[in-house]
Order: C-alpha cells, then structure tokens, then sequence
C-alpha cells in the first residue's frame, strides 16, 4: 500500500512498510524512511507507484483550469475531494486526487486552506484584486528584464536617467525594479555596481559619485540654506582704538582672525588678537544656531565648500578690510626686551579692519632673512616686525613645556601643497609652511586658545577643551580628546586649550564665544548668566556630535584630496614616479601629497628614493598600485644617534593634516609629535585640526605630504 500525505508543508508519496496504531512507517522513493501520522495521510492507494504517482500528478496539475475549478467550487468549505469529484467525474482517481491537492494548494489566490484537506474558495473581489496584482508583478518583471538586459549591453535605460541613476548608487530603495535590474546586471557582468553604471554613463565621474555619496548621508536635504533674519547686535559696543590687519590664503573668505600693535608710552607694546564674534547676533536656540548646530563645521575638499554658515551670516562678521567688525579681542601688554607678558584683557568690541593680507602676495618678501634685516616694503611691516619675534616666544616657551611632559620638539615641516581644481582639471602646487607669517598667526591662535581657556576656568564658565594628556604612566602614549572642564594639552605645551578662534567654521568654537561673552559681560556672575551651566547634558551632546561629525567631514576631505592625487597622475600621464621611503613598505611621491603601500617592496632606510613604476590607477574606488623599479640614492646617516633623530623626524611627518591653517598645522604637529608610532596606531592622526581646511575656500587644498589612504 501507498500513502499521499503532508509533511512540513509540501506534499509526498511513499511505500507503506507497516502500521502501528494512527502512525505509519513509509519509506519515500529516494529510500529516506519517515513516521507519518494517520492524521496526516489524505490518500491511500496501491497503483501506480509513489513515484509515479508524483510525477504523473504533477503533469497533470499544470492541466487543471483555474478559473474553471473556482466556478465549480461552492462559497462555503469544501473537502477537496467533494469538488475533485464534480471537476474530473469519473476519473477522480489517486492521481487525479494528488493532482487536485497539488494544484489547490500551489494557488492560494483562488483557493484558502481551511485544514487538512480542506479548502474554501477567495471571494470574487479579492480575487479580481489579486489577479490584477499579479498580472502587474507579471509587467514588472518584464520591464526589469528589460532594464537588466540594456545594462548588460552597456546602454542606459532611459528610466535611470537623471538623479535616479545616484540615488540608485548613494540611498536606493531595494524594492525597486531599477535596483533589481542594476543588481542583477552587475551579478551578470561580474563588476561593482558603482563600475557599471560609469561605463553606461549614469554618472558623468567617479567624483560625481563620492561626492554625492556624501552628500547623500551628511546633507540628504541639500547644502542650501533657508532665508535666516540675523539679530542686532548691542548698541553699546564700543569701538577699539586699534587698527587691525588680517593674514589669509588668498581664497579665505570665513576671516575669523586679525591682529593689531599698539605701542605705549612705556616702551611696551600691546598686542591684540581680534576674532570675529557671531556669538553677538546668533543666540542660542535661534534658527541660526540651529542650522550651526545641525551642520556643526564648514566641510572643505579641493575645489569646493561647504560653510556651516549662511553667506549672509558670514558677510554679516567675517573680518573683511575697509570697516569696522564685530569682534571678541585678546589684548596682552608685552615687554618687548624679554617677550613676557605683563598683562591680559579680553573685550567685545568693534575693531577697524584696514587690510586683508594673503600668503600668496606675501611668503616670499617676509622672510626670516628680509625681518632680520629690515628689508623689503609691505603693508604693516612694523607691527609684523613686532609680532615676529614674540611669536618666536611663544613658540620656545611651549617646546619648555612639551619637554617638561617628557617630549621632543616639534619638527617644522617645509612643504604643504595647494589643490586648485578646474572642472575635472587639478593642479597641485607646492607651498612653503613653517614661513614667519605662519609661525605669527599660529601663535597667536594657539595663545588666545590657551589664554581663554584659562579665562573660562577662572569664572567657573564651562567649556569645550581639547586636551592631550599621557594615558597610564608619564610617559604612557598620549590621548587627545575633548571634554567639558580644562586640562594640559601637553602636545601643544599649554595648561588647557579652548578652541575659541574660528567661531564661522567650527561650532565648537562658537559655544565657546558664547561662554566667553557671558564671562566679559557679567564678571563674577557669568557662571549663572552662560548660555550653557556646569554639566549642561546638551554640552556634552555637542562635544559628542562635533566629534563624529568633524571626524566625518574629515575622511570625506581626505578621500578627495587621495582622489584628485590619483587624477593628477592620470592626468599628467605619469607611469613612473619618484618617492622616497616612509617606513616598511609605505612610500611618500615627493611630487603630489600621496602616501602609497608597495607590497614586497623589501627593506630601504627611511629616505630612500625610489623610481616606482605606476601600475594601475582607480578613481572610482580611490586606489592604486605602483611597483619598484630601482634604487635611485639611500640617505646618509653617518651614527645611531642620527638615524634615531631621522626616524623620529619621519614619524612626524605622517599626519592627517586636515587643515591648512597656520594654527591648525602647529596643532597636527605637537600632537603628532608625542608618540613615535602615532603614524601607525592612529592615535595622532585624528588630532588634524581645522581653523580652514585643505581644499577649502574655493579652491586651495593643501594638506602636505601627509594624506594617507582611506581608511587607514
């Protein structure tokens, strides 16, 4: 005897080998034995076989008419053998049967199973309902079949034009027949989705798509502002006595910095360090803020930017020439015959703002030998006369304290490089860093960030820090990070340092401005007037966010800056390059800012030149390979002491420099400098501070030679 019955959902035959009780032992044609209940057997019959059976009952199942079968089927609950027996009559056999169950079952439109072996059929309208259903599925299919088939053929469908062809790359929706097709054609094809769609030209660049990418997840509403109404500032602002000058890139237009000389009857000078202070018409919780605080920092790449603040807001404060500007001002008394400072004062005020001085007009005629000297003709030549060499104060006074904390100098690197992109055109230029307008302006920044980090402190204000302090031991390896109470940030050999000096570009800084307001406006009482309390939990909610934020900004700026270094070797056809060894197998080209891994590239002292030969190049998943030809020189190290020295002064250079500010570049050194080794376990390479960026303000970038791989 035969049995056909259920088990786990689908439908089987087997031979009958004995029967105990309401259960039976059945072996299945593929020789597997199985347990059946009798609850579980809807036919028993002796011919034909179990596997005849089965397959006759499928061929006969493809047969049986749908439609038909639903008309010869009552509105209430029927046993399938009740309408088996109307539709087949006389025929109704065991293979007829099994047919009829197979097919009732495989159809659940027409027919719901209402228990074993029963059955009832849909009502007309959800059945009409469901047909239309499937018969549209049925279109769809075909329209993706379409799709996959043109993609295959390297042709783009004319429904994945336009945006459609990014938002399938950057946030697709995977339920659509776009997708589907898109995903099976690239299965077909053997390559990335991504790579597909470039080659049947849905997106115009492998740029196109990183930075839409991004957009996509940190800007998924575009990069526009909404109309903003800025609030007035106070009317009782005094006006400075000062005339202040500005030092910039010539693309810098978020001016956030100006200094000014006063000399005094006494033969001292004083010195101010002018901010600009949108902190005076942005309150906290206004719409402004809340666009700030959304966007938390301006977001710079080679070519392009994007501000944290609207253009009219950044019109409204930056320190632009020929008027007078809101400021917050740090003014110190020093004694010009010993560079100390007598005395301190901070103010908001109004400043006159007479020129905007840039780099590119000025690096070359203010030189360490033409201030020596006395040479050369330049605006505020007297009060960069003055500012030099206290800025070289300020900088032996902090490598004191860094060798207090048990750490090296910081080692002045020579070049960074400028991205200027045009189109889909780069050109990368070398800069000159470490000049005396540099040194000027990062002290001074690194000494109004200390100075009113100090000044919070003493009101018992809070505010956001960046401090670096030695994890474990003394000489443990050092930890930056940003907190809410002040403490030493040992790298830049200061007590505590507030990032308070780019109020336009970073959030941080502009809750710092606010505290710092509070405290110049209420004295004593500040603590209780401040926009944020002591352990103010949206405090720390901001330290939090700016930190995952600015990280992110970060990556996106160092992904392009390796993007447009692969380009320009594209561009200028270059299949063999120079580099010189960094450590291991990881190599510096010394023409454009790109570190490279070879792979079995052996054993070289750091330093070492070596023609490379340019093997493959790929912008869309921003990667390349180069091999080595040969030797071109080895450095000479003539003891031990000096190639302990060589190797230290390498590892300073692998920096994450995601900024080409002054201030910001002395920050990537001190804090990369404290750790030999920070290169590789990233513990300064996060530390890349941003007062402007590489590639920000139009269209400068310059992050040195010190760009790593994504992701490294």
């Amino acid at each position: 005897m035969n049995v056909f019955f259920e088990e786990s959902g689908s439908f089987k035959a087997g031979s009958v080998l004995s029967r105990q009780g309401d259960a039976f032992q059945v072996e299945l044609p593929g020789g597997r034995r199985a347990k059946v209940r009798a609850k579980d057997v809807l036919i028993e019959f002796e011919k034909p076989g179990a596997a005849e059976l089965m397959q006759e009952a499928d061929a006969v199942a493809q047969d049986i008419d749908l439609d038909f079968l639903w008309e010869c089927a009552p509105d209430e609950e029927f046993p399938f053998a009740t309408l088996g027996a109307e539709y087949f009559g006389e025929r109704f056999g065991p293979t007829e049967r099994a047919a009829l169950v197979l097919r009732m079952h495989g159809a659940p439109v027409y027919f719901r199973r209402k228990g074993r072996g029963m059955y009832q059929r849909a009502p007309q309208e959800q059945l009409k309902m469901a047909l239309a259903g499937l018969e549209r599925k049925r279109q769809q299919a075909l329209v993706q079949q379409g799709y996959e088939e043109e993609l295959k053929a390297g042709r783009l469908p004319e429904a994945f034009s336009g945006k459609t062809a990014l938002a399938l790359l950057t946030k697709p929706d995977k339920n659509t027949i776009e997708y589907k097709a898109l995903e099976a054609a690239a299965a077909a094809r053997g390559i990335s989705q991504a790579r597909l769609m470039l080659e049947c030209g849905a997106i115009p660049s492998a740029r196109a798509l990183h930075e839409a990418k991004f957009l996509a997840e940190f800007f998924p509403h575009g990069t526009g502002f909404p109309a903003v109404t800025l609030g007035a500032l106070p009317d009782d602002l005094p006006e400075a006595e000062v005339e202040a000058f500005s030092i910039d890139d010539i693309t810098t237009t978020e001016i956030d910095d100006a200094f000014s000389v006063e000399h005094l009857a006494d033969g001292r000078v004083r010195i101010g360090v002018h901010i600009a202070a949108p902190a005076l018409g942005i309150q906290r919780g206004d719409e402004i803020d809340a666009i700030a605080r959304a966007r938390l920092s301006t977001v710079y790449m080679p070519g392009d930017k994007i501000t944290m603040l609207p253009d009219s807001v950044v019109d409204a404060f930056t320190l632009a020439e020929g008027g007078l500007r809101p400021a917050l001002s740090l003014y110190v008394i020093v004694n010009r015959e010993t560079q100390e400072i007598v005395a301190s004062e901070t103010r908001a005020e109004r400043v006159f703002v007479k020129n905007n001085l840039r780099h590119n007009t000025l690096d070359e005629v203010v030189t360490e030998e033409a201030l020596a000297a006395g040479t050369g003709d330049y605006p505020h030549k007297d009060d960069i006369a003055v500012l030099w060499p206290f800025a070289q104060a300020l900088f032996e006074k902090r490598q004191a304290a860094r060798a207090g904390y048990g750490l090296r100098r910081e080692v002045q690197r020579n070049t960074d490089f400028n991205f200027y992109v045009d189109g889909e055109h780069i050109t990368i230029t070398p800069r000159r860093r470490g000049s005396p307008l540099d040194t000027i302006v990062a002290e001074l920044a690194i000494l109004a960030n200390s100075s009113w980090g100090a000044f919070l402190h003493d009101h018992g204000v809070p505010g956001i820090y960046r401090t670096q302090r030695a994890f474990g031991a003394p000489s443990g390896p050092k930890r930056t990070r940003m907190q809410t109470n002040a403490a030493p940030h040992e790298g830049l050999g200061v007590t505590q340092y507030a990032w308070s000096t780019s109020p336009l570009r970073r959030y941080v800084d502009l809750v710092n401005q606010w505290q710092l307001l509070a405290c110049v406006q209420h004295g004593v009482t500040a603590k209780l007037a401040a926009p944020f309390k002591p352990k103010d939990a949206d405090l720390f909610a901001v330290v939090q966010g700016f930190d995952d934020t600015y990280s992110a900004y970060a990556d996106h700026q160092r992904r392009m800056e390796y993007f447009w270094c692969l380009r320009w070797l594209k561009q200028e056809n270059r299949k063999q390059v120079v580099a010189s060894v960094v450590k291991g197998d990881l190599v510096r080209l010394e023409e454009i800012p790109l570190l490279l891994h070879v792979p079995g590239l052996g054993v070289h002292a750091r330093g070492t030149r070596l023609q490379m030969e340019v093997m493959s190049i790929d912008e869309l998943t921003v990667e390349a390979s180069v091999r080595l030809l040969h030797v071109l020189d080895a450095p000479t190290v003539t003891s031990g002491s000096e190639a302990d020295e060589a190797d230290e002064g390498e590892e300073d250079e692998i920096v994450d420099a995601s900024d080409e500010s002054a201030e910001s570049e002395a920050e990537a050194q001190a804090e990369a400098a404290v750790e030999p080794g920070s290169d590789e376990n990233g513990e300064a390479n996060d530390d890349s501070d941003a007062d402007s960026a590489p590639g920000g303000e139009g269209t400068n970038a310059a992050a040195g030679q010190h760009i790593t791989e994504p992701g490294r």
